[in-house]
Order: C-alpha cells, then structure tokens, then sequence
C-alpha cells in the first residue's frame, strides 16, 4: 500500500470515528452519506492548500501531538458536524424547498470549513497544555 493510499485511509478512519460518535454512520440516510463521502473527498484532497499551510505552520509540540493524518481526519469531521448543523439550521428555518433555493448559501461551505479548520488547530494548539482536551480528542479518534 502506497504511502498516500495509507495517509487517505487513516484520514477516512479518524473522520469516521469522530463523525460516529455524534452521528452513527450506519444510521445516516443514504443521500448524507453520500455528502459525508464528498466532503470527506474534497477536504482529503485540500486542493487550495489550506490545511497543508496550516499543519505546516503549527509548532512542532502540536505536530507532535497526532499525526498529520490523525488530525486531517479530526478537522474533516470538525467541518462534518458543523456543516450538518448548518444544514439542519437551514432546512428547519425554510418553509419549502423551493424558499431554500431563493436564498443565498454560496459561499457556505468554504466559510464553513475554513472556520472548522480555525477551530481544530485552536484545539490542537490547546491540547499541548490541557491534558483533558488532549485525552477526549483522542478518545473520539479512537475506534
């Protein structure tokens, strides 16, 4: 197994997990699971480099902490969870279908995972010094 397909798997692993914990993903309806994948594909990609500067900005006490793979999937189920709020938010505030497609969402999604990927590095960083954040990120990677 290449180096890549084994970082692409750990990172799908850890996702799972966390997302498991709050939402358990043999109970997820087929059409989320089919968004939890895409998410989970497009973020695993990081095609504008995001995560990547941001990993590699970090301090090397917090790179310490997980491995690069561990914490990509941590933030991709970060950015899940957050994303399905937002989701369910909309869905319950709109009185129909056709209301949700006349407002403006663009740019959500971005939005929200930039703001997911603020929020795992802040607990990352965190983590160095709190020995119970630490140990409950841990725990909700952890199978």
């Amino acid at each position: 197994m290449s180096e890549q397909q084994q970082y692409a798997d750990t990172v799908k692993q850890v996702s799972y997990n966390v997302s498991n914990k709050v939402l358990p993903m043999t109970k997820m309806p087929a059409t989320l699971l089919e968004a939890y994948e895409g998410l989970l594909a497009e973020l695993l990609a990081d095609k504008a480099g995001e995560f990547q500067q941001s990993w590699d900005a970090l301090p090397a006490s917090a790179q310490k902490l997980f491995s690069q793979a561990q914490f990509h999937g941590f933030y991709i189920a970060n950015a899940w969870m957050q994303l399905s709020r937002v989701a369910q938010e909309i869905a319950d505030s709109a009185e129909s279908e056709e209301e949700m497609n006349d407002k403006e969402y663009d740019g959500v999604f971005g939005r929200l995972a930039q703001a997911s990927l603020k929020e795992s590095l802040r607990k990352l960083k965190k983590a160095r010094t709190d020995r119970s954040l630490f140990n409950s990120i841990k725990l909700v990677m952890a199978e």
